[in-house]
């Protein structure tokens, strides 16, 4: 049976906080209230909360260099020191950190420099940065794509050497903060599998915000949930297995449409016919002779494994990329892209005025903006900077802002990343609402479960081709891995 690594009392805690509160500049109300907090070395933890809970935000404090702007009170210590007294080197080695998104993570060209740079910033000798690099590479098999550029990595490769580069540095505590939220299905299992091998092997004590706790619970020693600014211990572990539905009932429209004799008389929305893309002249083909075809206003899926090129085809559409070689049709030029990092989408100072950027452009007002911010569940929120949003609410932010827009293509990459039950419910209620104003949705995503309760039609991507589209129910069926 496995022991409850949290509950052993040890001398010197991983983390310890101590009548911690934490606020964000024009924000209502603090983030974190009176918190206390304690998780003892060796631990596997878990820690979970609702979107905008401030599960991000209490795992930054815990790290200098990414610790938010606003104002503190309380003490927040690593392994018996204070946070605010460990410089650089000190926190290299005694907590990491893994971001929810790689690429704000990832800041070299190519993997091995990825994997030297935080240990050529701590001035170590060369001999033994060689070592520690390819010992890391063996442990997490990266020596095949050693050489590879950063640039042509899948999602689940760039989030293990996001793990690998943080590790290399050997810190004793590390903390990640939804590291599988943009994993497929396949990626997410090895990916947890590594992370299991670090705290087993290597001893490292590990704590992991996730809005999806339910892979992780048989790695799990101990798990906390933040609720209103304080962080409580979850008493059993094994009620963190159950998966919440989003729970569509009623919305008899869904997965019906798609094939309903009505529908065949509907045109498409987007027409790829012989397509080709890739990002250079030297590059592999993302996009290989691809056919496919959306129905007008109907809500259509693309799934399949980090890198098979859903993103790409979400740009296509967008004419944000254009096509080598074959066509492509997309009958509304009132169109809007969610990216998978939404803040690509931010330019002003607070929620508000980012909401009124294109108010000239879409041709709304003050009430429109305050009804899309009541519409995603951010009326609280609309003094504050886009960036002091939790990564789920940047989502719900940026979707308020495009739908502003009206478009009658609506393109989602991952649009339910970092989302709890409810914000994915509400999600799930604009998506619904929309298409039956005739918008069609194309979303391309690894939530399945919000892609089976949402979904009319569903298209696997492999090797840059369509390998099927069906109905939704027909879809997962028959399917054996990309099943919910």
């Amino acid at each position: 049976m496995k022991s409850d690594v949290c509950a052993a009392a040890t001398a010197v805690p991983a983390i310890e906080m101590r009548d911690l509160s934490f606020s964000y500049a024009g924000a209502k109300k603090p983030v974190l209230r009176d918190l206390s907090w304690r998780v003892e070395q060796g631990a596997f933890a878990l820690l979970v909360g609702g979107t905008g809970s401030g599960k991000s935000t209490l795992l930054s404090l815990c790290k200098p260099g990414i610790t938010p702007a606003g104002t503190r009170t309380g003490s927040v210590e690593v392994l018996g020191a204070p946070v605010e007294a460990l410089d650089t080197a000190a926190s290299a080695r005694s907590v990491g950190y893994v971001f929810q998104n790689p690429e704000n993570q990832i800041v070299c060209e190519s993997v091995w420099h990825e994997l030297a740079f935080g240990l050529e910033n701590l001035g170590t000798p060369q001999g033994e940065m060689r070592r520690l690099i390819a010992e890391t590479s063996y442990f997490f098999g990266i020596d095949d794509w050693f050489r590879s550029d950063t640039a042509t990595l899948s999602g689940g490769r760039k989030q293990l050497l996001a793990l690998a580069s943080t590790l290399v540095m050997q810190p004793r505590v590390l903390l990640l903060d939804e590291p599988t939220a943009q994993l497929d299905p396949i990626a997410e299992k090895n990916f947890l599998h590594a992370l299991f091998r670090v705290h087993r092997e290597l001893g490292c004590t590990v704590i992991v915000a996730t809005h999806r706790p339910q892979p992780m619970v048989d790695y799990a020693t101990c798990a906390f949930e933040l609720a209103d600014g304080r962080v409580s211990r979850v008493a059993n572990l094994a009620a963190l297995r159950e998966q919440p539905r989003i729970d569509v009932a009623g919305d008899a429209a869904c997965g019906e449409r798609a094939s309903s004799p009505a529908s065949e008389k509907l045109g498409h929305a987007v027409e790829l016919c012989r397509a080709w893309f890739r990002y250079g002249r030297r590059e592999p083909w993302i996009v290989r002779n691809m056919d496919l075809a959306v129905r007008e206003g109907c809500i259509h899926a693309l799934v399949g494994g980090n890198g098979c090129g859903k993103s790409t085809l979400l740009a296509l559409m967008a004419g944000v990329q254009r096509l080598q070689r074959g066509t492509l049709r997309v009958t509304s030029k009132a169109r809007a892209l969610l990216p998978q990092d939404p803040r690509a989408l931010f330019m002003a100072d607070t929620v508000r005025d980012e909401l009124m950027e294109w108010a000239d452009r879409g041709a709304y007002d003050e009430a429109d903006a305050s009804r899309a911010l009541a519409r995603v569940g951010l009326s609280d929120s609309e003094a504050l900077h886009p960036y002091d949003l939790s990564g789920g609410q940047q989502q719900l932010l940026a979707l308020a802002k495009l739908l502003l827009l009206k478009p009658r293509l609506l393109l989602l990459d991952e649009p339910t990343k970092g989302l709890d039950i409810d914000a994915r419910r509400r999600v799930a209620s604009v998506l619904r609402t929309v298409r039956a104003d005739g918008v069609t949705v194309i979303m391309a995503s690894h939530d399945l479960d919000f892609v089976q309760q949402v979904a009319d039609e569903i298209s696997m991507v492999f090797d840059g081709e369509v390998a099927c589209t069906a109905p939704r129910e027909e879809f997962f069926q028959g399917n054996v891995y990309y099943r919910p």
